[in-house]
């Protein structure tokens, strides 16, 4: 199985408790150790007698499976809204999505440099900017319409409301933030320690080192 936790693949070696039962159903609890995050994974299990018998099992620690770790170039300022986002998924896919609407203002914001507006607006700005790879601008733009903006305006001109959802948006606001973070975190400082590998090899052959790559942004 894969790890919840960590998302890691192994071979679960499940422990089983019989929790009895009701008028209709039994109720079983299923537990085991991830071996490489060494961390308890635990299921609740209900088997429902009439009219025919079926099995329905739930993942109740941890209340839902993990997103990939983040990785540490993301700063703290976005990675503990993403992380929150992440956390009440499964308990309000309302909540969720609100933080990350929140996150996603604050990091184009941030980032992109887009004049403060309302969400969409800013969305729309970063768009027209070109500035973004076309898989990830797609994916941007459809934050919107998976979000139904057009019927629910306030998630864009108040981004951490709490408001009704629709199918799917509060997992891929998850998606695009990841996205986003890869994009503006991740790749630019794999970047720079190649470039400071290769400077400091031109330094030691005498040679001068290369240029600083040019930093574009929306123009406000």
């Amino acid at each position: 199985m894969k790890c919840p936790h960590c998302l890691e693949n192994f071979n679960a070696e499940w422990q089983y408790t019989n929790l009895g039962q009701d008028k209709n159903s039994e109720f079983d609890i299923s537990y085991c150790n991830c071996p490489g995050c060494e961390k308890k994974i635990i299921q609740l299990s209900k088997r429902v007698r009439a009219p025919h018998t079926t099995f329905q099992t739930s993942l109740i620690y941890p209340k839902a499976i993990a997103r990939t770790p983040l990785s540490t170039d993301v700063p703290e300022q976005f990675a503990v809204d993403y992380w929150q986002a992440c956390i009440v998924l499964a308990d309000s896919l309302k909540a969720s999505a609100a933080l990350s609407r929140y996150c996603l203002q604050n990091l184009l914001r941030e980032k992109a440099g887009v004049t403060k507006s309302d969400l969409s607006k800013e969305i729309q700005q970063v768009l027209d900017s070109n500035t973004l790879p076309p898989y990830i601008a797609g994916d941007l733009d459809a934050v919107r319409n998976i979000g139904n903006f057009a019927s629910h305006p306030i998630k864009s001109t108040n981004s951490g409301e709490i408001v009704e959802v629709e199918k799917g948006e509060a997992e891929w606001n998850l998606n695009v933030l990841e996205e986003l973070f890869e994009f503006y975190f991740v790749q630019p400082e794999i970047a720079r320690k190649k470039r400071e590998a290769l400077n400091k090899k031109l330094a030691d052959a005498g040679k001068p080192p290369m240029k600083a790559p040019a930093i574009s942004s929306v123009s406000n």
